[in-house]
């Protein structure tokens, strides 16, 4: 499974990168992602579910340590080609099979 994690950590500086906007941006920089987009209001990593888990966890936990008064994230799955391609055999071998999935009860 892949997944997309978005966050934003508060509070916000215009004059200066906070030291807890700086730390997240080196927690996700330093991480094994497929692939990450730093701004200076939203900030957007992609990868594996176990390095995006295991980054969000280090995320929390430094921006937190580093002054973070509020984390705000969203996480969403994305496709994945071979996953796709999985789901889809599976279900098309469960109708033909007569299980559960298209046409299959």
């Amino acid at each position: 499974m892949r997944l997309r994690v978005e966050f934003t950590t508060e509070p916000f500086d215009l004059d200066e990168v906070p030291p807890h906007a700086v730390a997240a941006r080196e927690v996700v920089q330093g991480a094994a992602l497929d692939s990450v987009d730093v701004g200076p209001f939203g900030n957007t990593a992609e990868g594996r579910a176990e390095s995006v888990l295991a980054t969000i966890d280090e995320l929390l936990r430094t921006s937190l340590a580093a002054g973070a008064t509020r984390v705000s994230l969203q996480v969403n799955v994305i496709a994945d080609a071979d996953t796709d391609a999985e789901v889809d055999t599976d279900a098309d071998t469960a109708a033909a099979r007569g299980g559960p999935g298209e046409g299959g009860r």
